[in-house]
């Protein structure tokens, strides 16, 4: 998430309670290890990797906000442009004040959706064919809001968007039109009364039968169930104190375990079934305010955005495996 400040963190109760939270003390978790920047990016481009969708090679799909630009990029680093977002020369949008490409999904097909914010009627979800090619808006939302994170249900035929200003997921079909407010409430919020600092619900992923959304602001890791006939459950808050939390990517498809960005700490961190975390990746295995982590299989990608640092926006990979705990 572009421009969050420091002050726009969590407050030092609840980053304690993360801190002295204990592990179960029997079991495994995921390890993470070797990790590599694969790609370097140029800052003074715009090439701010945001977010991340992969293809089936295991090559990234990445959104460079400032840039507008959606890239795939090869697990050898090389690079390929895939779009570019129309320029919005009066862009007013909320938090950063100028057009950014944010969320980004894949869907079974190729075919990509990225999530716009202009602060204009250019603003909402827009499609881009497979393999690349001339962005189109299929959904707009609201002017004022700020969508982020983005997430295709393929089997419903819907996308879910985080909405970090309006503190809201919207739901929109797949095939465009009308976006529903999907699920709102106090937790989705921000909580920073700052405008250049009011970053509520940020990242969203689907993950066993449930939308899953952090809330950048107050630090926090939520689930929300679907329900049988599509709706919004209860919002549960699964994780607390995570401190400047961003986007997130969980480790395998049948346990809650989630490797989270700490944009603002410079760190990646595992998150637990139980909520609690630690710390796996940071500042001195190439972290540069890392923005979203997605698995496959034995592999994490993390990209790192340099928002505050202004140094080495990156793409990085590191190997996943399961340790004894205990």
């Amino acid at each position: 998430m572009p421009r969050l400040p420091r002050s726009a963190g969590i407050t030092a109760a609840a980053l304690a309670l993360g801190l002295l939270a204990t592990p179960p003390a029997a079991g495994d978790e995921p390890a993470v290890s070797a990790p590599r920047v694969v790609a370097h990016f140029d800052l003074a481009k715009g090439e701010t990797p945001e977010n991340i969708a992969l293809e089936p090679d295991g090559s990234a799909d990445l959104t460079f906000s400032t840039a507008r630009q959606v890239v795939n990029v090869t697990r050898e680093g090389r690079e390929r442009l895939l779009a570019t977002l129309p320029a919005v020369p009066d862009a007013s949008t909320p938090v950063v004040g100028r057009a950014v490409v944010l969320g980004i999904a894949r869907a079974e097909n190729g075919t990509l959706y990225v999530t716009y914010a202009t602060g204009t009627r250019a603003t909402g979800i827009w499609r881009i064919p497979a393999r690349g090619g001339k962005p189109r808006q299929i959904a707009r939302l609201p002017a004022n809001g700020f969508p982020n994170g983005l997430a295709l249900d393929e089997r419903r035929g819907v996308l879910y968007v985080a909405d970090s200003v309006l503190g809201t997921v919207w739901r929109v079909p797949r095939a465009g039109g009308k976006p529903t407010a999907w699920a709102r409430g106090a937790a989705l919020e921000p909580r920073n009364a700052r405008p250049a600092a009011k970053v509520g619900a940020n990242g969203l992923r689907l993950h066993r039968d449930a939308v899953w959304v952090s809330n950048t602001n107050a630090g926090t890791l939520l689930r929300i169930p679907v329900g049988e006939a599509g709706s919004a459950c209860a919002i549960q808050t699964r994780a607390t104190g995570l401190y400047a939390l961003d986007d997130f990517g969980f480790v395998d498809r049948h346990r809650d375990e989630a490797l989270v960005a700490l944009t603002g700490g410079n760190e990646v961190a595992l998150v637990r079934p139980d909520g609690t975390h630690q710390v796996v990746l940071d500042r001195q295995d190439g972290l540069s305010n890392p923005t979203a982590v997605t698995v496959r299989g034995r592999t994490a990608y993390v990209t790192s955005a340099a928002y505050f640092t202004q140094k080495d926006p990156n793409l990085l990979l590191a190997h996943v495996s399961r340790r004894a705990r205990g």
